[in-house]
Parts: structure tokens; sequence; C-alpha cells
């Protein structure tokens, strides 16, 4: 996931984990409190997004697309302009952007590259540009940065009457953190030219997070601050909108071994990740933290292979044509 990453997620108003931070020991000695919950901050999220990256195949699956999918996907942009504008929505720190960019590259040798970036964390901002700074193969690609969230960079294009129009724009895990997710798609996909496509990149609805989101919605935190959306959430606004796409299945795992290793540092990070919680194994209740562990280990959401516990990650690669 770039998820920049916006994470995934849902609150859940009806539950009340406060009134489990106060516990009664075993022993019936004194009541002892737990440090209360909290999400996790962009800085933090940064840290436990690295973890999540460094344990799963989310970056080969995307890399799997751009080798089968993207040089076609590709060519048919920018009928024969000079100059091709690329959007990029949540871009995080620009890896997957810039494999695109080389694509799209090779597809169009000599063509002008505009590329502009919507990207709300000054880290992932700095990261990406550092990366540009090294790459020595860029000519013909110019960058612009937008320090601002999706809703943002909505607001600034509709008060400035700004009316420019991209032939390529994708939005590679971001979604589960956007507040309107019908009208942000419909906004951007009113920003694509003639002939632009629009890429989505979602969980899949074959992932274990669909599973863990709709059958074990209890064992997650209220701390958890965005939306529970995979692809047939995205597919079906697609559809209300009147707009034609087509869906890529990719499959991907993450080792989640360590998230069952009592004080292991990379487990806690990947948990801290999957529920958006700071500290979650340290400051969850007992019973939130098991129910949670058990869900993780059930068939619908993990497999395992050689005494590993991989999570299903599958994604979804959906082309929306303009």
């Amino acid at each position: 996931m770039e998820p920049a990453p916006e994470m995934k997620r849902n609150r859940f108003p009806s539950m009340n984990f406060e009134a489990e931070i106060l516990a009664a020991p075993h022993d019936n000695s004194e009541l002892y409190v737990v440090p209360s919950m909290r999400s996790l901050t962009a800085e933090e999220y940064v840290e436990a997004f690295k973890s999540f990256l460094d344990h799963s195949t989310e970056h080969q699956c995307m890399d799997e697309f751009n080798k089968e999918e993207m040089p076609r996907i590709m060519a048919g942009l920018g009928n024969g302009k000079s100059t091709i504008n690329v959007l990029g929505v949540g871009s995080g720190t620009g890896e997957q952007d810039l494999k695109m960019i080389r694509i799209l590259q090779a597809a169009h040798p000599g063509v002008l590259i505009n590329n502009e970036i919507v990207e709300p964390n000054p880290q992932h901002v700095a990261a990406y540009k550092e990366l540009v700074n090294q790459a020595p193969d860029l000519q013909g690609v110019s960058f612009i940065w937008h320090q601002l969230t999706s809703s943002e960079y909505e607001q600034q294009v509709k008060e400035k009457c700004i009316n420019k129009k991209f032939d390529f724009i994708h939005m590679i895990q971001m979604l589960y953190r956007v507040e309107d997710i019908p009208n942000t798609i419909k906004f951007f996909h009113s920003c694509l030219d003639h002939q632009g496509k629009l890429l989505i990149i979602i969980l899949s609805d074959s992932s274990g997070w669909a599973s863990l989101w709709k059958k074990y919605r209890h064992c997650l935190p209220s701390t958890d601050s965005g939306h529970y959306i995979t692809s047939d959430g995205i597919t079906a606004v697609l559809r209300r909108l009147g707009i034609q796409y087509r869906v890529h299945e990719f499959p991907s795992g993450w080792d989640i071994t360590e998230c069952f290793v009592e004080g292991d540092s990379a487990g806690g990070q990947m948990i801290d990740f999957l529920t958006g919680t700071k500290n979650f194994l340290g400051t969850a209740p007992p019973a939130l933290r098991r129910r949670l562990q058990e869900a993780l280990c059930q068939p619908e959401c993990s497999s395992k292979k050689d005494g590993r516990v991989i999570f299903c990650n599958n994604l979804s690669m959906i082309v929306v044509e303009s």
C-alpha cells in the first residue's frame, strides 16, 4: 500500500473501549490504569507503514501489475499530445509514482510529462523530492507538489476555478481516509482529459482486510479513524455514476507472524498499522488484544505457510475510463 497512504478503517461509535481501560487484576488488589489508547500521529504512521511494507508483498504486487497491464494502459494515453499531464493523489514517498512515470516515458519517448502530486504528509513529500533529486533518468519530467489532502486540493481547484485536465490520475491505497468517497471519485474523474484514465488501487474483497472489517469489526479499536472500503464499495460508486471501468485482481501477502511474538518491536508496529493505534499491544484492554489476535488467525484472514502466518493482502487495480 502506498496507503499514505491514507490508511484503512472506520469508527465504531457504539463501542466504548474507555470503559475497559480501568481493569481489575486477578489477585483482587487495587485497580490499575492502563495508558489510554490513541490514534497514530502522521510521523508514527510513517514508521508503522514502513514495517508493513517490509513484511508484505504489497509493492511486489504493484510491480506485477506494472509489468502485466501498465504498458498497455500507458500506451493509450496522451492522444498524440506533446505533453502528458499526470496527477498522483496520496502519492506517499513516490516510489510507485516514479515506476509508473518510467513506464509512461518508455511508451511515449520524447514526450514531455507534467507530474503533479497531492500528498498531505510533509515527511512523505520530502522523501519523494529526495527520490527525484537522486534520479538521473527523469529528464523531460516536471514535478509540482501540493502538500494538501485530496479534499483541500479539490477545494483549491474549485475556489481558483482551475480547469486543468489530466491524461492519467492515480489514487493508490488512499481512499480509506477520504471523508466523501463518492464525491472525491466524481471530482477527480471530472479532471480527466478526453481518453484519460483514472487508476484506483484498493484492497480487494478477497483480502483478509475485507473479512476482518466485515466479520470481525468488534475486534478493532475505536481509535482507528479511517473508512472500511474495499473494491466492491468503489465499483458500486462507479456504477452509480455510470462510469466504465475494468478491475484487475493481484495476490499479495503480509507476514504477520511477529504480531504474535511478545515484545517484538516490528510486530508491535505492524499491529499499530493494522489498528491505526499507537502501542496497541501496550494500551489495549487484554480482552480486545486477544480478540484481535484470534481474528487475525482465522482462515478468512490468514493462512499458515512454513510455520508463518500470512495475512491476505490482495489488491484490486481499478482502471476507470474518462
